[in-house]
């Protein structure tokens, strides 16, 4: 509205010959004005801008400390990136000289095993011979007991008499001695 009424005083004024029409009504609404507008920018400016320029310094503050935080989480990262770095080339170390030693071990396991098996088998191999020896006693104590049986029934029918079981036997023992234990491992 005032600014409605400045032109039309314009106008009024600009018929009478001036060419802005200053007078001193004129002036002082404008200083009136001009006052009001600073009143109206102290007013605005404690009401309004101090607290936008409040809210600017924080978000300055706050962007300023994300920053900040954020070169400190980057060098914790490279730390821990370091760090984890190391104990990957630690893990692969170990992990080599886990194998090494695993290896070891199966090849220590392999030559005991191997051991044992031979030992075993020298075991088995021995009782075999032993058990092979007893057979072979045996099957010549058999032996005997045939050859004993055979010629007693052979004496038996060539004398032709009944013989009791000490004359077989002194019977078998002499002609055991004649043939002489040589002719039995021959055979």
């Amino acid at each position: 509205m005032l600014g409605l009424c400045i032109g039309m005083s314009t106008v009024i004024l600009a018929s009478e010959g001036r060419v802005f029409g200053l007078d001193m009504q004129l002036l002082a609404d404008l200083c009136l004005q001009a006052i009001a507008i600073f009143i109206l920018f102290g007013f605005l400016s404690f009401i309004l801008f101090e607290p936008v320029k409040k809210l600017l310094r924080d978000r300055s503050e706050r962007i300023k400390n994300n920053i900040e935080s954020a070169e400190k989480d980057k060098e914790e990262a490279a730390k821990l990136k370091e760090e984890y770095d190391s104990k990957l080339q630690s893990a692969d170390s170990e992990v080599q000289e886990i194998l090494s030693e695993a290896r070891k071990k199966a090849k220590k396991r392999e030559s005991d095993i191997i051991n044992e098996a031979t030992e075993e088998a020298a075991r088995v191999k021995t009782r075999a011979d032993q058990e092979i020896e007893l057979e072979r006693a045996k099957a010549e104590d058999e032996i005997r007991q045939e050859i004993i049986k055979v010629a007693t029934a052979m004496a038996a029918k060539i004398v032709k008499v009944s013989l009791t079981d000490e004359q077989q036997n002194a019977l078998l023992e002499e002609t055991l001695k004649e043939m002489g234990d040589d002719t039995w491992l021959n055979k």
